[in-house]
């Protein structure tokens, strides 16, 4: 009995499974993605300085601070009063205070011991050293309660 041969056809992938996969594998790194950026705002221009430098060890507990001026497209100042902002948020130094409250208050509420966060103040260079004082001081009144805190800079390049 003669076989007769078959003509072997190439047997074609289908590749909508792996580019589905693929674009999974994008998101799922997009969302578990270090999101510290969000933290920052573009309203704030941080001091440079040369002993600048990212944590060693991320925190744990902290939250920021954007102390800062607002500012046009161009990055240039539209006024002399500074603000903090607060995402769409924005208050003057008097303001922050129940805002302040609030923060320790939720702290407080999951069980976080307020001497374990660290307030993370990312202040405008052009902010006065002593409304930055003024700013830790309420932190730390009565009722509020903050003790540790962390200055942010961005590090300046050695000639």
């Amino acid at each position: 009995m003669k076989i007769k041969p078959t003509n072997a056809a190439i047997p074609e992938i289908d590749m909508t499974p792996m580019i589905d996969i693929v674009f999974q594998l994008i998101t799922f790194f997009m969302v578990i993605n270090n999101f510290d950026q969000n933290e920052a705002d573009e309203r704030v221009a941080l001091p440079r300085d040369q002993l600048a430098k990212p944590p060693a060890v991320q925190r744990k507990d902290a939250f920021v601070l954007n102390f800062g001026f607002e500012r046009n497209a161009k990055g240039q100042m539209l006024g002399q009063t500074p603000f903090l902002f607060f995402g769409d948020e924005k208050l003057t130094l008097e303001q922050v205070r129940p805002r302040l409250r609030q923060e320790s208050q939720f702290y407080s509420a999951i069980g976080t011991k307020l001497e374990d966060v660290t307030v993370e103040v990312r202040a405008d260079a052009d902010i006065q050293s002593g409304m930055i004082q003024e700013l830790i001081q309420m932190c730390q009144e009565k009722g509020i309660e903050f003790q540790r805190f962390a200055l942010k800079a961005t590090q300046k390049s050695v000639p």
